[in-house]
C-alpha cells in the first residue's frame, strides 16, 4: 500500500490529495455512538473489561443477528475485537497449526495473507476470474483441495477489492462444500450493511462450525474506534478466550461503549448509505467514461475495481504518477492479486462526493 503512505505524506507537507485509495468513511461515528462515549469519559474511569467485552454489546450484537439474519447466536460465543483484524489474527491463532494451508480470493484483500504469512500459515490464493465476477466457486475451491490438503477457507462476501458478492445460493453452496471438504470456513461479514445487489446471507446459519467476523469500520463509521466483533463455535470459546486475554487484553473499553450506542444511530447511518449509493453511480457514470472498463454491477462494499488496460500497461506506475502529478490517490490491482493485478485498480467511493467529483476531473485533466 506504498501508494496510501506517499498520500499521507504529501498531505502532511500540505499537498492537496483527493483520497480515493482507502475504504474509510468520511461521515463521522453516528451521533448516538459519540453521545455514547462522551457520557462514560465524564463519568470518570475508563479501564479494561473482561476478553470478550462488555455484555450489553455482546447481547445487542446477538440482537442484530436475530432483527437482520434470523439466527441469533449465544451471547457467549460473541468478541467483541480490536477491529476486524484482531479477529482475523484470533481466528487463525485458533483454528490453524503451523504450515496449515488456507484458502483466500484473488484478488483479495492483502492483509489475509500477510497475516497468515506472519503466523507461519500458508495462503493459497484462489484466482477468481472477472468472467465469472470474481467468485469462487466449490469446484474451484475444490480444485485447491485437491492440489494439496487445505485446512480453511477465509471469504468476504461482499469481497474487497471488487465489489463482487455472492447470491444466497452460491454463497450457501460454498460453505456446504467447505464443510464437506473438512475446512474450517472464515466467513468476512464486514461489508454486510452496504450491499447493492444480492441480499446478505451470513455464514452464522448456514455452518456451526463457521467464524464470523465483523466490525464497525465500514457501514457504522467508525474506523479509527479501532471495534469489531467475531462469532466463534462453541468449542472455541475457550480457546478465543485465553487467546484475547494475552495477545489484546480486551477490546478498548470506550470504543465498546460508543459501538453499543451506534445501534441507536441506524436511521444516520441508513442516510449515509444513501450517499454511498450517489457515489456508486457517479462510479459507474465517470469510469466507463474515462476508458477504464469496469465490472458493473458493484454489488456491495465502496469499491469499483477497474480495468486499466486502455490507458497503461502497469497500474502500479499509473497510480504514483496520477498521485504525484494530479494529487488523486488510487489503489493499484496488484496489491489484490499478485499475478494478475497488473492491469487494474481499484477506487474507494465512500468519501465526500464533490471531492470525487473532482477527483475525476483531475484524473481527466491528467489523461489529456
Amino acid at each position: 500500500m506504498s501508494v496510501v503512505a506517499r498520500a499521507e505524506q504529501l498531505q502532511e507537507n500540505g499537498r492537496d490529495i483527493v483520497m480515493m485509495c482507502v475504504g474509510q468513511p468520511s461521515a463521522p461515528a453516528p451521533a448516538a455512538a459519540r453521545k455514547a462515549a462522551t457520557k462514560a469519559i465524564a463519568a470518570g474511569r475508563i479501564g479494561y473489561t473482561s476478553a470478550p467485552g462488555i455484555a450489553p454489546l455482546r447481547k445487542r450484537i446477538a440482537r442484530h443477528y436475530s432483527e437482520k439474519y434470523g439466527h441469533e447466536p449465544d451471547p457467549a460465543r460473541i468478541f467483541v475485537t480490536t477491529g476486524s483484524s484482531a479477529g482475523c489474527i484470533l481466528s487463525f491463532l485458533a483454528a490453524f497449526e503451523p504450515g496449515d494451508r488456507v484458502a483466500i480470493p484473488a484478488p483479495g484483500y492483502p492483509a489475509y495473507r500477510n497475516i497468515l504469512r506472519a503466523l507461519s500459515l500458508v495462503p493459497v490464493e484462489i484466482q477468481t476470474r472477472e468472467e465469472d465476477r470474481w467468485i469462487i466457486t466449490p469446484q474451484l475451491l475444490e480444485n485447491a483441495h485437491c492440489e494439496a490438503r487445505l485446512a480453511g477457507a477465509l471469504i468476504a462476501n461482499p469481497n474487497n477489492p471488487n465489489g463482487t458478492m455472492m447470491a444466497p445460493d452460491a454463497f450457501a453452496a460454498l460453505v456446504s462444500a467447505s464443510k464437506s471438504m473438512g475446512l474450517r470456513f472464515i466467513s468476512d461479514e464486514i461489508y454486510h450493511g452496504l450491499c447493492w445487489g444480492f441480499p446478505e446471507t451470513s455464514a452464522l446459519g448456514l455452518d456451526p462450525d463457521a467464524i464470523i467476523i465483523n466490525s464497525f469500520s465500514k457501514y457504522f463509521c467508525m474506523t479509527g474506534w479501532r471495534i469489531g466483533w467475531m462469532i466463534v463455535p462453541e468449542n472455541m470459546i475457550e480457546t478465543i478466550d485465553r487467546l484475547q486475554q494475552n495477545a489484546f487484553i480486551c477490546a478498548p473499553e470506550i470504543s465498546q461503549i460508543a459501538a453499543l450506542g451506534a445501534f441507536d444511530g441506524m436511521a444516520e447511518l441508513e442516510t449515509v448509505k444513501l450517499g454511498y449509493e450517489r457515489n456508486r453511480a457517479l462510479f459507474l457514470k465517470r469510469l466507463p467514461e474515462l476508458g477504464f472498463r469496469t465490472v458493473q454491477p458493484i454489488d456491495g462494499a465502496f469499491y469499483a475495481y477497474a480495468d486499466a488496460s486502455a490507458l497503461c500497461n502497469d497500474t502500479a506506475d499509473f497510480a504514483s504518477r496520477l498521485l504525484e502529478e494530479a494529487g488523486v490517490a488510487v489503489t493499484p490491482g496488484l496489491d489484490f492479486d499478485s499475478n494478475q493485478g497488473s492491469q487494474w485498480l481499484r477506487l474507494s467511493f465512500c468519501g465526500d462526493h464533490e471531492r470525487l467529483g473532482e477527483g475525476f476531473d483531475r484524473i481527466k485533466g491528467f489523461l489529456k
